[in-house]
């Protein structure tokens, strides 16, 4: 059976039963339960701490009317950091290269956020269509532009985070697979490739934790600008 560098994005199945939901629910079996050792136990003291630092840079734009999103927003984060940085083991399967769920994030919360300005705010909100001073003759076409960009949103938000996810599996597999392939007939090069693919590894890592923080960040940005 030949396998091309794309089926490792295939959602898994088993007799016919998506696994996706599986693998999303996941995350939440590293989440340690409440006990008598709450606060001594040195896991949950670094996911507290951890936590607390991503809600405090979270919320620090925005006013305290928005604080109410704190725990959406945080557990957005941990929950794509977790599925991310599990998804770069060996054998798994990274829900976040699927472009489905990523919409399937992005546009509610886009919504929510655009939502709850039109409420509060309507004014304003609509104001950010059309810049201060702008020329009469221009105001249909920055109309038309600005509308065009804040309905992108979305969309920017899971194609950026399914893409850079995405790369970057394609190129662990396409540099893992030349490092074998190498392997018989070139050992020195295929000793640099496997370097290579370590320090690619440890980028990867990087990018994992920074595509989470940005998606969490960005829908910071659009909550601020309708508070």
């Amino acid at each position: 059976m030949n396998l091309s560098f794309f089926d490792q994005f295939t959602s898994p199945s088993l007799l016919g039963i998506p696994l996706i939901m599986i693998a999303m629910l996941s995350p939440t079996l590293l989440i340690p339960s409440p006990n008598n050792r709450w606060i001594n136990n040195r896991l949950s003291t670094i996911q507290a701490w951890l936590m607390h630092l991503i809600t405090k840079q979270l919320m620090i734009p925005l006013n305290k009317n928005s604080h109410k999103w704190a725990l959406t927003l945080t557990s957005l984060m941990m929950f794509l950091l977790t599925i991310n940085l599990l998804g770069l083991l060996p054998y798994t399967f990274t829900p976040t290269t699927q472009l489905s769920m990523n919409m399937a994030l992005a546009f509610p919360l886009w919504l929510a956020t655009l939502l709850t300005g039109l409420r509060n705010q309507p004014s304003i909100s609509l104001g950010h269509l059309l810049p201060e001073g702008t020329p009469t003759p221009l105001i249909p076409a920055l109309i038309m532009i600005e509308t065009t960009s804040l309905l992108i949103r979305p969309l920017a938000l899971g194609v950026r985070l399914t893409a850079n996810l995405t790369a970057g599996h394609l190129l662990i597999q396409l540099i893992s697979t030349a490092a074998i392939t190498l392997l018989p007939i070139m050992p020195a090069i295929s000793l640099l490739t496997t370097s290579i693919l370590l320090l690619l590894t440890l980028l990867e890592v990087a990018v994992a934790m920074i595509q989470a923080y940005v998606f969490v960040l960005l829908l910071s940005l659009y909550l601020q600008e309708n508070t």
